[in-house]
């Protein structure tokens, strides 16, 4: 019997489903790691995105230092933090969480920053404070870049979240593990096959999200410039359209001293 046969044979034993340590109460556990290591991610990450953001100052330092955390390899951490006593999914939703800030604290500064000066012009214009100008017109302009940030932090949390049953937690990974442990191969393949299944189930669903949250009008305003840009790459060029030389030529031309 071969791996693939193995891990499809162990899917479909009801008995691997049910129990504290079956497939369903590990998914529950890992779906809690998860979130609670974006929401520590995001009560530190998003009220500095926010002010950075909105201040346009010290943005590229703070998104560099953040950065500089995607060096820190989330197994070292989880080490770390076994050598100084913490175990299990504690552990792991701390290790998780800094793995989880870089995302959300570069895609909520950029979004802030991003929103037009012209636009913030007007707001400003129309008598809008400096709060009102960030909670009506800068957040709402930011919503799909924060969005995406979310997005992309859930995601790489969830596919991460399997390390924490190499200090003692509990999620997806423990049926990897355990696999490892007694070379059931197929085990193994069975438990990547659910982590990975279960990033395409939030990647789609937050895709969903993130679609609805975002304003309608900046979906549209969105569509109409990939509309223009489509259109100005297919227009050809036609016979009354005059060469790139020529219209220098006759440009020239008409600049030159006349007889």
């Amino acid at each position: 019997m071969d791996i693939l046969t193995e891990a499809v044979a162990w899917l479909n034993d009801p008995l691997n489903w049910t129990g504290r340590n079956g497939v369903l109460a590990l998914t529950w556990a890992h779906l809690s790691v998860t979130f609670l290591a974006v929401l520590l991610a995001a009560l530190v990450a998003m009220p500095a995105g926010i002010w950075l953001g909105h201040a346009r100052r010290g943005a590229t330092l703070g998104v560099v230092v953040a950065n500089t955390t995607r060096a820190l390899p989330t197994l070292a951490l989880l080490t770390l933090f076994a050598s100084a006593g913490l175990f299990g999914n504690t552990a792991t939703v701390l290790a998780c969480a800094v793995f989880a800030v870089p995302p959300l604290l570069t895609n909520t500064v950029t979004g802030l920053g991003g929103v037009d000066r012209d636009v913030l012009d007007a707001a400003r214009g129309l008598g809008m404070s400096s709060r009102r100008r960030l909670v009506l017109v800068e957040l709402p302009l930011a919503v799909p870049l924060v969005a995406a940030g979310v997005r992309t932090a859930v995601v790489q949390v969830l596919a991460t979240v399997p390390l924490a049953a190499l200090v003692g937690g509990r999620s997806l990974g423990s049926v990897i593990v355990s696999g490892f442990a007694t070379q059931r191969y197929g085990q193994v393949l069975a438990g990547g096959l659910l982590v990975a299944g279960l990033c395409l189930v939030a990647e789609g669903l937050l895709a969903l999200a993130q679609r609805a949250v975002t304003p309608r009008g900046v979906r549209a305003a969105a569509r109409g410039t990939a509309s223009r840009g489509r259109t100005a790459r297919r227009r050809p060029t036609t016979a009354a359209d005059p060469a790139p030389g020529v219209a220098a030529a006759a440009v020239g031309g008409s600049n030159g001293p006349s007889s």
